[in-house]
């Protein structure tokens, strides 16, 4: 199992959004890197859903339900997009300030790749990032 965080505006797509439709496609990633790590997301792998721009906090945990197909947004079939579904919001969310503040987190690819909608942790991030959201 591997395991990402994902981004959106919540003013665009929400985490109250995706909870309220059950799941999405996740599609509309025009990043070579971004795609590239869409492409490589199976089914079952782990998500964080993170709010950016507004808000700026890991505020849910999601699953890919499906993995990489041609995305239906573009006229180009080099774009890929996934489905995923949300599985529970972080009692607590988890800040962009304190994810910078915790050094166990000095490397995740949120700070290291941060203009990247969608990019890999660590396990040990994603437990991390569980456990400062409970």
């Amino acid at each position: 199992m591997k395991y990402w965080l994902i981004k959106s505006e919540p003013d665009v797509y929400s985490w109250s959004d995706f909870v309220n439709e059950g799941g999405t496609v996740w599609s509309g990633v025009r990043n070579y890197q971004a795609r590239n790590n869409l492409r490589v997301m199976a089914k079952g792998d782990k998500a964080l859903f993170y709010h950016s721009n507004i808000g700026k906090e890991i505020v849910g945990i999601a699953e890919i339900t499906r993995e990489a197909y041609p995305d239906p947004t573009s006229d180009s079939e080099q774009w890929v997009c996934v489905e995923v579904k949300p599985l529970a919001p972080l009692p607590t969310p988890v800040t962009l300030e304190s994810i910078k503040s915790e050094p166990r987190l000095a490397n995740i690819g949120l700070l290291k790749q941060s203009r990247l909608s969608v990019v890999a942790v660590t396990k040990a991030e994603f437990d991390r990032i569980q456990k400062m959201g409970s």
